[in-house]
């Protein structure tokens, strides 16, 4: 939002001093008034909004702000700034709805498990206690559902600490472990539906960024070096680390993505393509778009 704004004020004519000023009396959280205040600050003081929002790495990543250099050094800054507040709009929407599509089946199976659990605490064994006033042979379905009831009453502690351990234990091994990392990653795009979707969703981002950055002007080694900074996933950054080299060598970017076998084929042709005509830029879009299409389909 701030930086929509502060593209349509600078786009308007307002200075960046002045559009920084409009920007703050209009916000209402002190966090975003305090920040701008020190903007204005570093700007004042004779440094450039890049340079001034780098000291602000928690809330404008590198690219942004390499991008935002990029424009100020061009003369196009509003241009620049309503090109990162898309890309980041997009890159938020696909984010939310990936997000989105596999809380669904989490929070399901939590309601469903809460509910079971209360079933089998505080209702079965109301039924168990007038069963036994039968005094006849229950079904052997029915001795299950009371010896669950039983069980989960007598050791609920035990049940609870296996499902709280192994998300602590996984995190620390994640945290800890290089190695289990990268075999998580790898193991998590092999899991049905969900592993297309955030395979799809990690090149979309990948695609999506290299487009807005290259677009923007800025060489293609350069704008490599800053997507393989943002992807966390250790399979796609060992690839694009690999792509960044090839590409340094002299090698054509379709042929360095090929190599990898982590990008669809109809990527591949489509980069060859836009690298042999000229309009890599363009195809870029294209493929992000495509993507993009296709993970709404699937959610």
């Amino acid at each position: 939002l701030f930086l929509r704004q502060l593209s349509t004020l600078i786009e308007s004519g307002l200075p960046v001093l002045q559009s920084l000023e409009s920007i703050q009396k209009s916000s209402q959280k002190k966090s975003v008034i305090n920040l701008i205040s020190n903007i204005k600050k570093q700007i004042q003081n004779g440094n450039s909004i890049s340079s001034a929002m780098q000291n602000h790495s928690k809330y404008f990543d590198q690219l942004t702000c390499q991008l935002i250099y990029a424009g100020e050094q061009s003369g196009t800054l509003s241009v620049m700034l309503n090109r990162i507040t898309i890309y980041k709009e997009k890159i938020k929407k696909l984010k939310s709805k990936v997000k989105k599509a596999l809380l669904y089946p989490i929070i399901i199976l939590i309601i469903s498990s809460l509910v079971t659990s209360i079933l089998l605490i505080f209702v079965v064994p109301q039924f168990a206690a007038l069963f036994d006033g039968f005094g006849a042979q229950l079904p052997f379905l029915t001795q299950c559902v009371i010896q669950a009831s039983e069980f989960l009453k007598s050791y609920w502690y035990l049940i609870l600490a296996s499902c709280i351990l192994p998300i602590l234990i996984f995190h620390q091994l994640k945290k800890r472990s290089q190695r289990f990392a990268q075999s998580f990653d790898q193991t998590i795009l092999k899991i049905p539906v969900f592993g297309l979707m955030i395979k799809q969703s990690i090149i979309a981002k990948l695609i999506r960024t290299l487009e807005t950055t290259f677009s923007s002007g800025m060489p293609l080694l350069e704008a490599l070096s800053i997507i393989t900074k943002i992807t966390s996933h250790h399979s796609y950054k060992k690839a694009l680390v690999y792509t960044y080299q090839s590409v340094k060598e002299g090698q054509p970017l379709s042929l360095c993505l090929n190599t990898t076998q982590l990008f669809p084929n109809l990527t591949i042709q489509m980069i060859a393509i836009g690298e042999e005509v000229g309009k890599l830029s363009a195809m870029l879009e294209k493929i992000a778009d495509i993507y993009e299409d296709e993970l709404d389909q699937k959610i």
